[in-house]
């Protein structure tokens, strides 16, 4: 079984971009619309990696992230922002809130997956 990457975006056509991408390099894939949704998804399963973008409806990227590093299961679980946010505050406070990356969009699917390899140990 391959690792599994959480991937929250509002966008439909991000996450099959992404999705596709991940699924190509033999990862298995979850989708959420938005942070809430992703939470509701999560129930103790292994996430090796969430993906997820700042700017969404009900439960923007900063707030999701730092929800999900409250949960015990999911404290480590490495975050990658994705997002056309490239803003100083905005990078920081995702940082704060526990992202260990931040890709900007538009991004080429190589660079994400540099990002996830490089997150996502052996």
């Amino acid at each position: 079984m391959g690792k599994t990457i959480l991937i929250v975006d509002d966008s439909v056509s991000i996450r099959q971009v992404v999705g596709i991408a991940l699924k190509s390099a033999g990862f298995d894939v979850i989708e959420a619309v938005d942070g809430q949704d992703a939470l509701a998804k999560l129930s103790g399963q292994k996430i090796n990696l969430v993906i997820s973008d700042v700017n969404m409806p009900n439960m923007d990227g900063i707030t999701f992230v730092s929800e999900l590093k409250k949960l015990p299961a999911y404290r480590f679980t490495p975050v990658i922002m994705l997002t056309t946010e490239g803003a100083d505050d905005k990078k920081a406070a995702g940082k704060a809130a526990g992202a260990k990356a931040w890709v900007v969009k538009p991004f080429k699917a190589e660079q994400m997956l540099d990002a996830v390899n490089k997150l996502i140990l052996p």
